[in-house]
């Protein structure tokens, strides 16, 4: 080989055996091969030719004998679009074109338009309704199923446990407008509001065959709370629903023979919620672990495993499908595009973030149990002043015991009020939200200002999503590193500008990239040594609606 031109590997056994190529279509110019590998529509043969490569199609009957030249062949690339990528029984449960989906951020980050313009294009779009009232909800609901009435869509169901009532109604909504796939996200352990959607939807079909309506795909980080969506619903669980009378018998009986989950996303390092492991170790360690299930088990349908979290370039993509994902999901990268529920400032700190711009913080939804979730650090103090207030949080166990001059300076800085007047406005959100809160801090003083406290890690992904402007620097923006790889990738490119970045074109961008990366390897599978510059793939605008 000479120079960074395609050749072939030293050990390449030379079968020679000769075909009739359409002459017309074979091209040797470097460039033009990498043209003809990224129309992933057409198959190729690559032919070595008095010791240089070419690429061209098969003779087609009916072509003229001029048409006609025998060459020898080195390497066949099949078509393979990003249609290919993936489970097709994933894809055919959810009633999706692509293996991919949009992952629900809460508070309505990924919102109604997200998941509307990704169902509209046979992508999975997740709404979040992590945060927000049912009532907020039920809105979403009504307009998500206006749009998409045949689907596909999904909607969040995060774990909530300082707010179960909260969690319940939202199942209760989804039980009663027929939403038929949930995101269950955040869970530690399994509640009877998941369980209970999850067995609500279990029946029988003419051929006696179990019926899994309401599908649950879960989104976990860890191996043991993987096993507890790979397991049945809890016996416990199942029949404290059947003597409340929101589950059949039968449906009791059914629950042993199904999973709690269809799929499973394993969450690497990903923005939010994360234990920040590392995908090839995390996803491996998953699948292994579902096989096993499996092999016990012999459930009807296999439970797939998904990965999420550092997906966001077509080398990501294209490494979770090498390595056994059934489906990708992404979550950083579509808070920069303009169908997000975040603010025109927020969009545009994320398209200039890098790699190393995120930090991790205190959880709202959490903050008690001392949970961090990663943030973006460049241009906002919401990490630094999150952590101030855990800290506090540890050192003391009231509002009143918190020093004089520490005191005035978290007002000053972080509240821009008093805590008095905090307490005033955290108590009538939760008067409406979910009183229980207030009756346990009437009792408990550390409760009370963890209560306080959270106002402001509360507000601070509002103020985000809304655009505030008088609280910029208090931005709590979810994000992980694989913001700074997708704007590094697309610099240069019609994608760099935030208010070009559309989540469809990006999805498809990201899958179109996957399906060609995995032609390269096709390629160097058969000794072919590929060029360096051809594993770039550029993005391209696809305008889909």
């Amino acid at each position: 080989m000479i120079g960074n031109t395609l050749g072939l590997s030293p050990s390449f056994v030379d079968q020679n055996f000769n075909f009739k190529v359409d002459k017309t279509t074979l091209v040797f110019d470097t460039d033009d091969i990498k043209a003809r590998l990224l129309d992933l529509e057409t198959p190729y043969y690559l032919v070595n030719e008095n010791s240089v490569m070419g690429a061209g199609t098969l003779l087609l009957e009916g072509n003229s004998a001029d048409a006609c030249q025998s060459v020898s062949a080195v390497a066949y690339v099949p078509c393979f679009t990003a249609e290919d990528l993936g489970d097709p029984e994933f894809k055919k449960d959810h009633s999706l074109t692509y293996s991919y989906c949009s992952g629900a951020m809460a508070n309505g980050i990924a919102s109604e338009d997200m998941v509307i313009a990704m169902g509209k294009a046979g992508f999975l779009g997740s709404f979040g309704a992590g945060g927000l009232l049912p009532s907020q909800v039920e809105n979403a609901i009504v307009n998500i199923q206006k749009a998409l009435p045949h689907g596909p869509y999904a909607f969040n169901l995060i774990h909530s446990p300082h707010e179960p009532a909260i969690e319940q109604a939202v199942v209760d909504l989804y039980l009663a407008y027929g939403v038929h796939c949930v995101e269950a996200a955040a869970f530690i352990n399994l509640t009877p509001s998941v369980v209970h959607y999850r067995v609500a939807g279990l029946s029988r079909d003419e051929k006696g065959r179990v019926i899994i309506q309401n599908k649950v795909i879960a989104k976990i980080s860890r191996n043991e709370v993987a096993t507890r969506f790979l397991e049945p619903p809890p016996e416990k669980i199942v029949n404290q629903l059947l003597k409340q009378g929101l589950i059949s018998r039968e449906q009791a009986q059914l629950a042993t023979q199904v999973p709690m989950a269809d799929d499973i996303t394993v969450e690497a390092d990903s923005g939010g919620h994360t234990d920040n492991r590392a995908l090839t170790s995390l996803l491996p360690s998953v699948i292994f672990l579902r096989n096993q299930i499996q092999k016990r088990k012999n459930y009807d349908q296999w439970v797939r495993v998904g990965a999420a979290g550092g997906i966001g370039t077509p080398d990501a993509a294209f490494a979770a499908f090498a390595m056994g994902a059934a489906y990708v999901v992404t979550g950083s990268i579509n808070q920069a595009c303009i169908e997000a529920g975040a603010s025109a400032h927020t969009r545009s700190l994320l398209a200039n973030a890098d790699m190393a711009d995120t930090a991790m913080a205190p959880a709202s939804d959490m903050f008690e149990m001392g949970v961090k979730l990663q943030v973006l650090k460049r241009g906002t103090f919401f990490p630094m002043r999150a952590k101030k207030l855990y800290d506090l949080y540890l050192a003391y166990n009231s509002l009143d015991d918190i020093p004089f001059q520490d005191r005035e300076k978290i007002e000053k800085q972080i509240f821009q009020k008093d805590l008095d007047a905090v307490w005033d406005e955290t108590r009538a959100f939760f008067e409406k939200r979910d009183p229980g809160q207030l009756e346990k801090a009437e009792k408990d003083p550390k409760k009370k200002m963890a209560l306080v406290f959270r106002w402001y890690l509360g507000l601070a992904s509002k103020w985000s999503n809304t655009g505030n402007s008088e609280r910029k620097l208090d931005y709590q923006i979810w994000c992980g590193p694989c913001m700074g790889a997708f704007n590094a990738w697309v610099k240069g490119t019609y994608l760099e500008m935030a208010e070009n970045r559309r989540v469809v074109d990006v999805a498809m961008n990201i899958m179109t990239g996957a399906a060609y990366l995995n032609r390269l390897m096709v390629l160097k599978s058969q000794k072919v040594i590929v060029p360096s510059e051809f594993s770039v793939f550029e993005p391209q605008p696809f305008f889909m609606d």
